[in-house]
């Protein structure tokens, strides 16, 4: 869009210009209300999986099969 504004200043499109800033705003303004609203619900979730080391011993039975 930013390409599109100074495309529109070269050739002297004077009401091209508005509308592509009013545009640009729009955007910007929804890209930050996004970004807060992705800040302020963004949490870390302990689903609870085990890691490979706490897997590795258990039982008495070797996690490969015999080949």
């Amino acid at each position: 869009m930013i390409a599109r504004i100074a495309e529109a200043e070269t050739e002297g499109w004077l009401g091209e210009i508005e509308g592509l800033q009013v545009s640009l705003a729009g955007a910007e303004e929804k890209l930050r209300r996004l970004d807060a609203e992705h800040a302020s619900r963004h949490t870390a979730v302990d689903l609870g999986i085990p890691a490979f080391r706490d897997i590795v011993g258990r039982g008495g039975a070797s996690p490969l099969p015999p080949q």
